[in-house]
């Protein structure tokens, strides 16, 4: 099953995103093909300002804690973080 993880940053959040960058994306590339895509929500001046993965897992609790894993959850970045049941129905690479 795929989960969108839809992250907001905290509005005070200051450098804490720049500072844990390296480790978010080594976690990233270590969940190997349980990640479908992720990257940054930018706002109107192109900062960060949050974060979209689309994660495969087997239960919404086990999509939550792949969610709680990431360094940027516990450095304390998300103000929010929403896990919901995704259906890629177009362009999905591997509906063929």
């Amino acid at each position: 099953m795929l989960f969108a993880l839809l992250c907001e940053d905290r509005t005070d959040a200051g450098s804490l995103r720049a500072e844990t960058r390296a480790e978010h994306l080594a976690h990233l590339k270590a969940l190997g093909t349980r990640l479908r895509f992720a990257g940054p929500f930018l706002d109107e001046g192109e900062k960060p300002v949050g974060s979209l993965l689309v994660v495969e897992a087997e239960s919404r609790e086990a999509a939550e804690a792949l969610a709680a894993q990431d360094p940027y959850a516990r450095a304390g970045l998300f103000r929010s973080v929403t896990v919901r049941r995704w259906n890629w129905t177009v362009n999905n690479p591997d509906a063929a």
